[in-house]
């Protein structure tokens, strides 16, 4: 698959790397052969590239939230500041742009559908069941909490939940998503299925 899009993909701006990307792909795959999935943080669309490649297999929809203004690490003056993303004429950062161009070229646009918006406003009114949720959003604690606590009641048994950048030292990385990963497994609903590098799968069981 990542042959098919590697122009593509090292075109697009993004913190997925190959192996996750392979693995967000691949259960995709077996997911969307239930039904649609959702991703929490699209940012320029590598990740949604995987995971709509994978969808588009079986003819099925994911849907992809993000509000597209950057995470608090990627505001001007921040470690994560990327001056190509920020849009002189409104002052902030926009990476919707990015996102349209990468489904536009991936041919993608009839298989994604983004939803601009911050995810706790879209669950408020969300009915659709999902076989797949992929949370990749803002890393603070209190985000990456609500975005658990909101979306993973959505999934059906045996759907797959998806989390990104889990660091069990904090030496490395963030402690968020490795939070809301251990919240999973300790609630019972859960039991993990693969860790490909700092990309954890999880099933419901």
């Amino acid at each position: 698959m990542i042959k098919k899009y590697q122009t593509i993909i090292n075109e697009t701006k993004g913190f997925m790397s190959p192996e996750e990307g392979q693995g967000l792909y691949d259960f995709a795959q077996k997911a969307s052969q239930r039904g649609p999935g959702l991703e929490i943080g699209s940012y320029c669309g590598k990740s949604t590239l995987f995971l709509g490649a994978g969808f588009q297999k079986n003819n099925e929809i994911l849907f992809t939230i993000d509000h597209h203004r950057g995470s608090e690490e990627q505001q001007p003056g921040e470690e994560y500041f990327d001056p190509d993303l920020f849009d002189d004429r409104i002052n902030k950062i926009d990476t919707l742009r990015f996102l349209r161009t990468t489904l536009e070229n991936a041919s993608l646009e009839d298989t994604v559908i983004p939803i601009v918006s911050r995810s706790e406003v879209v669950a408020k009114s969300w009915r659709t069941p999902l076989t797949l949720l992929f949370i990749d959003g803002s890393h603070t604690f209190d985000s990456a909490e609500t975005d658990y606590l909101c979306w993973t009641p959505q999934l059906i048994e045996n759907g797959y939940l998806l989390i990104h950048d889990i660091f069990p030292d904090p030496s490395q990385g963030g402690q968020a998503p490795f939070h809301i990963y251990q919240k999973a497994l300790n609630s019972g609903l859960f039991q993990e299925v693969a860790m490909i590098q700092t990309l954890g799968i999880l099933k419901r069981r």
